[in-house]
């Protein structure tokens, strides 16, 4: 048998009313709005503020054997995109275009 999935389809659950759900689901959050969080959001820095005592946990890792750092854009690029070799060390394919 065919279904017409475009079809409303009711049931005894869409026969209750709004004013109904509203009563049975308690509006906790109806009249506080947390004024705080919409202004500026806890951990949101501002441009140009004084990150000097924060400590940053970063694990380094040292070069691997598939990879290589161009020496014009300096980023650290897997072997396969190496475009040529120069005196002073390897290109990209995005440098060398």
């Amino acid at each position: 048998m065919a279904t017409d999935y475009d079809a409303p389809r009711k049931t005894e659950d869409d026969s209750e009313s709004i004013e109904a759900l509203k009563e049975r689901v308690p509006d906790k959050m109806s009249g506080s709005v947390d004024v705080e969080d919409s202004d500026n959001p806890s951990g949101f820095e501002l441009p140009g503020a004084d990150l000097s005592d924060v400590d940053l946990d970063v694990v380094v890792l040292p070069p691997q054997e598939d990879e290589f750092t161009c020496v014009e854009c300096f980023l650290v690029k897997h072997r396969t995109q190496i475009d040529h070799q120069t005196s002073i060390g390897a290109i990209c394919t995005e440098c060398a275009a």
